[in-house]
C-alpha cells in the first residue's frame, strides 16, 4: 500500500483525537451498547468471515492452539458483546482528579487524567482483540489504529466495519477507530515511524513480532510480550493445593499468555508428589519435557533443552524441572523469566514473602493459579493486554492504564518572584 494512504490514515486518527477528548461518558456508553447489539445481530456474517480465515490457517499449517485463538463462534461473539457491556459499567477515567493540593502562595494544583492520544495496536491471531482494544481505547478517550495479523484479516475487517457502523449510528466521527487495510510489512514499518501522528504502540504477539517492532519503531512502545510463566511447588506446600493449581494453570486454557509453561518442584517432593502429578498431567493430554531428575521419576518424558526453558508453548506442553529448594527456583526464574507471571505454592510465609520480594514480574501469585493475571480476574474490568514493560504500565492494562495525567494549576493572578 502506498505511503500516502498510510500517512492519511494516521493524520485522520490524529485529527480525531479532538473529537475523542470531548466525548461525554454518555456518548461513549451509547456507542458501546450499540456495538454490542450489532455484534449479536451479525453473528452469522462474522462467523462466515472467520471461516475464511480458519480455512486459510489450516492450509498454512497453523497449530491447533493458534487455530483455537483464531476461531469465532456464537459463544465467543456473545462474550465479546458482553465484554462491551461490562466496559459500560466501568468508571470513565478521563477527567478524574488523581490528586490536588494548595501551595503556600495560594495556587491550587491538580493532577487530572487525560487520554494518551493515538494508539497503534499491533496484534496477531485473536480477533477478539479488535473489539476489546477499540472499546477500551474509545472509553478512555483515545483514538485507535488497529493492525491485526494476516491470519485474521477477514474477521478483523468485519468486526471493524461493525464498530464503525455503531459510530455512524451514534453520529460520531468514524475516524476514531481506524483499521489498516493491508497486511504487508512495508506499510507497517512506515506506520511505526509516524511519531508526529501516533503517540504509542502496543504490540501483542510472539518473539518475532517483538523483534520486528524493536528494529523499526520510532514511537514509544509498551510491549505485551511472551508469557514464560513459572510455578514453584515448595517442599512445604499443601500438595492438594499444588496439584489443583498446577493443572489449572496449564490445562484450563493453554493457548493464552498467563498459562503455565515451566513447573519447578522442590527436590524433597521428587519421589512422592512429582510422579503422581506427571501422570495426571499426561492423562490430560500434556506433553512433558523434563530435566534428568524428572525423566527418572516419570515415563515418556522428553529431554528438556535450554530452548524449552525459554519457550512460551501456548499449547499442551510443559517444561518440568527439579530444583534445590526456593534458592534453586529463584535462580531458574531470574534466568528465564519474561516478567509476566510467577507463582509459588507453599504454607511457609517467610518463603512466600521472599519469593514475592525478589521477583519483579508483573504478577506474583502465592497459592493461586497463574491464570489469575488478568484484568477481569483482578477486578480491573476489561484489559487491553498484559504489559511486560515496566515504564508507564506493568501487568494488566485497563482503562486507567490507557491514560496519563496533566497538571492543572489555578491561580488568582499570582506571578513568580
Amino acid at each position: 500500500m502506498e505511503q500516502t494512504v498510510i500517512l492519511q490514515l494516521a493524520r485522520q486518527a490524529k485529527q480525531a483525537t479532538l473529537d475523542a477528548a470531548n466525548l461525554t461518558t454518555q456518548q461513549k456508553n451509547a456507542f458501546l451498547k450499540k456495538a454490542a447489539e450489532l455484534l449479536r445481530e451479525n453473528i452469522s456474517s462474522i462467523v462466515a468471515e472467520n471461516q475464511k480465515d480458519l480455512a486459510a490457517g489450516k492450509q498454512k499449517g497453523l497449530s491447533s492452539a493458534m487455530l483455537d485463538r483464531l476461531m469465532l463462534d456464537d459463544k465467543r461473539i456473545n462474550e465479546m458483546a458482553k465484554a462491551l457491556e461490562e466496559i459500560i459499567h466501568l468508571p470513565d477515567p478521563v477527567g478524574d482528579v488523581v490528586k490536588e493540593w494548595a501551595r503556600p502562595n495560594g495556587l491550587k494544583v491538580k493532577r487530572v487524567r487525560i487520554p494518551l492520544g493515538v494508539i497503534l495496536i499491533i496484534y496477531e491471531s485473536r480477533p477478539n482483540v479488535t473489539v476489546d482494544a477499540a472499546a477500551l481505547c474509545f472509553k478512555s478517550g483515545n483514538v485507535v489504529i488497529l493492525r491485526g495479523g494476516s491470519e485474521a484479516y477477514h474477521s478483523n475487517q468485519k468486526l471493524v466495519n461493525i464498530l464503525k457502523q455503531s459510530l455512524q449510528t451514534q453520529k460520531l466521527n468514524p475516524d476514531m477507530i481506524q483499521f489498516v487495510p493491508t497486511t504487508d510489512r512495508e506499510s507497517l514499518y512506515y506506520l511505526m515511524t509516524l511519531a508526529s501522528e501516533i503517540d504509542l504502540i502496543i504490540p501483542r504477539g510472539g518473539p518475532s513480532l517483538m523483534q520486528m517492532i524493536r528494529e523499526h519503531a520510532k514511537i514509544p512502545v509498551i510491549r505485551h510480550d511472551k508469557g514464560v510463566c513459572h510455578l514453584y511447588v515448595d517442599g512445604e506446600a499443601d500438595l492438594a493445593k499444588a496439584e489443583k493449581i498446577c493443572i489449572n494453570s496449564k490445562v484450563q486454557r493453554p493457548g493464552v499468555c498467563n498459562a503455565l509453561e515451566t513447573l519447578l518442584v522442590d527436590e524433597k517432593l521428587k519421589d512422592s508428589f512429582l510422579p503422581k502429578l506427571l501422570t495426571k498431567l499426561q492423562g490430560l493430554g500434556v506433553e512433558l519435557r523434563g530435566d534428568q531428575e524428572v525423566q527418572k521419576v516419570g515415563k515418556n518424558i522428553k529431554p528438556a533443552t535450554d530452548t524449552d526453558w525459554d519457550t512460551e508453548y501456548l499449547d499442551l506442553i510443559l517444561s518440568v524441572k527439579v530444583v534445590k529448594g526456593l534458592e534453586g527456583a529463584l535462580d531458574h526464574i531470574h534466568r528465564y523469566s519474561s516478567l509476566h507471571t510467577e507463582a509459588i505454592v507453599t504454607e511457609n510465609k517467610a518463603k512466600a514473602d521472599r519469593f514475592i520480594r525478589e521477583l519483579n514480574s508483573s504478577a506474583i501469585m502465592w497459592n493461586a493459579s497463574t491464570r489469575f493475571n488478568d484484568g477481569g480476574q483482578l477486578g480491573l474490568g476489561a484489559e487491553i493486554g498484559i504489559s511486560t514493560t515496566k515504564l508507564h504500565a506493568f501487568g494488566p492494562m485497563g482503562l486507567e492504564e490507557l491514560t496519563t495525567t496533566k497538571f492543572v494549576v489555578i491561580g488568582e493572578g499570582q506571578i513568580r518572584e
